[in-house]
């Protein structure tokens, strides 16, 4: 395990793109790029707090503005505007998202004020089409978080409060359907203390990646560990991190480095005043595959 970057608040959505790895820090409101051997680049200042990130068939970046609700797009010259609105759509801040080959970006919302300490309320999954149309698609999702797309038309989302991987098959429409457990760890809580779900829960999915194999990995964000599970809910392998870990990224330029977003731990009121968060690195045997 080694430490890529360190000094930050709270590290999230790493996506690789284009020899670099793109990461939001969400309190210092930066997305910054490295290419993992000292260069560093703030990409995009997002006021609104920056979170999932994708990019355009045209390599342009869409950006998650939580606290307002919006989709960001950043040209060539970094400049951002707006993409879309999701204001209407959405009952919390918004959270991960994975853009498809076709330029639609699946994007998850917390739901209600985890922050604040709100009773945990289950929400949607909302599509953002390329013209920035805004489309509820799914329902009913116990904190949507981490997102892929395997094989083009499989999209398997992250629950973080259900404990379980979820998966559905996107219509040429850009439609959901076919709803599915593709993994389950332990019986989803049955409670709306935030507190107490927590307690339940085996796995805390956060980020996830896929590989060439067709597992994904898992940020197990309640036992500071990455997972690599196939469809089943089967563990593969486990790599302790030593701090709490977020989210997960395959990477590098064989595709073999797993990028991992640690932080000594998820609050806000914890996270924001200090710069302890950390991007590390460890080396696994399957490359990376699918989106993102």
């Amino acid at each position: 395990m080694t430490v890529v970057l360190d000094g930050y608040s709270f590290l999230e959505c790493p996506r690789w793109h284009d020899g670099r790895l793109w990461v939001s820090d969400f309190y210092t409101n930066q997305v910054v790029a490295t290419d993992g051997r000292g260069h560093v680049e703030v990409v995009a200042e997002v006021p609104g707090q920056p979170s999932g990130i994708g990019f355009l068939p045209d390599g342009r970046a869409l950006i998650v503005s939580m606290r307002d609700h919006r989709i960001l797009v950043r040209d060539e010259s970094g400049s951002l505007a707006e993409h879309a609105d999701l204001s209407g759509a959405v009952s919390g801040v918004l959270n991960d998202m994975v853009v498809d080959d076709r330029g639609r970006a699946f994007v998850g919302d917390f739901g209600f004020d985890l922050m604040g300490g709100a009773p945990l309320r289950y929400t949607t999954l909302t599509r953002v089409d390329t013209d920035g149309t805004v489309v509820t698609v799914a329902d009913d999702l116990g904190f949507p978080n981490g997102m892929v797309i395997l094989g083009g038309n499989v999209l398997v989302v992250a629950e973080t409060f259900a404990g379980r991987l979820t998966a559905f098959d996107i219509a040429e429409d850009g439609g959901l359907s076919n709803r599915r457990v593709w993994a389950q760890f332990g019986e989803p809580p049955q409670t709306e203390d935030v507190g107490e779900a927590v307690e339940q829960l085996q796995v805390g999915p956060d980020g996830i990646c896929a590989d060439a194999e067709g597992a994904i990995w898992v940020a197990d964000a309640l036992n500071a560990r990455v997972i690599r599970v196939q469809e089943g809910g089967a563990i593969l392998d486990e790599i302790a991190t030593g701090l709490g870990v977020f989210a997960c990224m395959l990477g590098g330029d064989d595709g073999c480095t797993l990028f991992l977003c640690a932080a000594p731990s998820f609050p806000e009121h914890e996270r924001r005043p200090v710069r302890e968060a950390q991007l590390m690195a460890v080396r696994v045997d399957v490359p990376h595959a699918e989106l993102p």
